[in-house]
């Protein structure tokens, strides 16, 4: 019933730039928080940066001050601008969401199919 579909992954150079699109869609009613994690090959999925429907915001320690999440309300979209990027930071990224979903009671977890990032050293 809802769609999340990341977008914006790619190969980027140490010290690089990428940003990262999280769009949800489908019988949506309101989107409480939306979250982004990241797997890196042999690794536990990680929670790299999530913000809640009023804007707050919260980090892995490992990413504060390199990433900034966002979202626009009216697109039902999740951002991650990722800057100073480090070998590190590779892995696939994966959004989720917390939807309320029209004539429907309670609230529900989505997740994409996530998007590759590869930083090369």
């Amino acid at each position: 019933q809802v769609q999340l579909v990341e977008s914006g992954g790619g190969l980027v150079q140490a010290g690089g730039s990428l940003r990262l699109s999280c769009a949800a869609s489908g019988r949506i009613s309101s989107i409480n928080a939306m979250r982004w994690y990241r797997q890196a090959p042999g690794k536990q999925r990680e929670l790299v940066a999530a913000i809640t429907s009023d804007g707050s915001t919260n980090y892995a320690d490992s990413v504060k001050g390199r990433f900034t999440i966002s979202r626009d309300g009216a697109k039902n979209t999740a951002y991650l601008q990722m800057n100073s990027l480090k070998p590190d930071d590779t892995g696939v990224y994966y959004c989720n969401a917390d939807v309320a979903l029209i004539s429907a009671t309670g609230v529900y977890r989505y997740w994409g199919q996530g998007t590759q990032v590869t930083v090369s050293s």
